[in-house]
């Protein structure tokens, strides 16, 4: 069974940093696209950071230069590092795979970032 478990979230004040996780289990996981996205409460969920199998980045602008997504292939982890945080950046923070090829797409259960003094 697949399973995409998000980990790192937490408490810090503005300006903080945190560094989320999310490993996967049971999928060839060097050839899947990852993202990160996050929902604000009474909000949609929204994209943040994407990373291709050949390590190509996009982020979303709010989050751009400030934010660095990476993957360790042999962990099968993606990483999100967050920096400068800002009130604005509190949301559950969510994993994502896709296979381009077959188009399946996992999530995982969602890690919660609140951006407090």
């Amino acid at each position: 069974q697949v399973q995409l478990v998000e980990s790192g979230g937490g408490l810090v004040q503005p300006g903080g940093s945190l560094r989320l996780s999310c490993a996967a289990s049971e999928i060839m996981f060097s050839i899947y696209v990852m993202r990160w996205y996050r929902q604000a409460p009474g909000k949609q969920r929204d994209w943040v950071a994407s990373i291709t199998y050949g390590g190509s980045t996009n982020y979303a602008d709010s989050v751009k230069g400030r934010f660095t997504i990476s993957r360790d292939d042999d962990k099968n982890t993606v990483y999100l590092q967050m920096s400068s945080l800002k009130p604005e950046d509190t949301a559950v923070y969510y994993c994502n795979a896709e296979n381009l090829g077959t188009f399946q797409v996992y999530w995982g259960q969602g890690t919660q970032v609140t951006v407090s003094s």
